[in-house]
């Protein structure tokens, strides 16, 4: 039923869970959740940013032996200040750069909300098949079919506070805990994907708390960029 978003590519189950983690920051976090779904035999995909708080050599290698699927989480568009160009020659170098460490099939576009660059933008021009690569969420999902979900802003229910985690797709959920999912389980559709931002989550109450705070801010101020 759990599927790496590279395996639903080549054949996607008929009732699929496709996971997915954004690894933004706290990449040990990151490698907990790995641990934990390795132990249950459950694989998913880790896509990791080339920054010093997302890039850890080590656990980009631990995650991918075991098991779970590695790829790119591109922003070359916001760190170039949208010259398309060198965010091209960016995001190959970093690309080259991850593959020297595990097997990269796919990527997926981090949001990079205070930027006025939206990453995908990079593809009006450029390919990303042609380096390899067979899939990007935002753009080889079908989402009237895939269902989706995702902890954007610390919510399921965040699309007030998204700036470009959002699909166009055709079901409505509306969940505001992860019990109201577990609860509903039997209700959502046969194909979905979930996003995760494993910074977001912790068991030290401390640091749930601090997580707590420090996006309740964001979502503030995301909402009078949105506006």
């Amino acid at each position: 039923m759990f599927q790496t978003f590279e395996s639903s590519l080549k054949h996607i189950n008929k009732r699929a869970i496709i996971l997915r983690h954004d690894v933004d920051l706290l990449p040990r976090n990151s490698l907990r959740f790995a641990q934990i779904q390795a132990n249950l035999n459950i694989k998913g995909s880790y896509y990791f940013r080339a920054v010093p708080e997302s890039w850890d050599e080590q656990i980009i290698k631990e995650i991918a032996n075991l098991g779970h699927e590695v790829g790119y989480h591109y922003e070359t568009m916001d760190t170039t200040n949208g010259d398309i160009d060198k965010a091209w020659d960016q995001f190959r170098t970093h690309l080259d750069e991850l593959r020297k460490l595990t097997d990269v099939e796919t990527i997926c576009m981090h949001g990079s909300p205070r930027s006025k660059y939206d990453n995908k933008q990079l593809w009006v021009k450029y390919d990303y098949k042609t380096l390899g690569l067979i899939g990007e969420p935002y753009f080889d999902i079908d989402f009237s079919k895939v269902g989706y979900l995702t902890d954007t802003g610390r919510q399921w229910n965040g699309n007030k506070v998204s700036i470009r985690d959002k699909v166009n797709s055709s079901f409505n959920f509306n969940f505001r805990s992860t019990q109201d999912i577990i609860r509903s389980v039997n209700q959502l559709p046969d194909q979905i994907m979930f996003t995760f931002h494993p910074q977001r989550w912790n068991d030290n109450w401390f640091l749930w708390t601090k997580e707590l705070v420090l996006q309740n801010v964001k979502n503030q101020v995301k909402r009078i960029l949105i506006r």
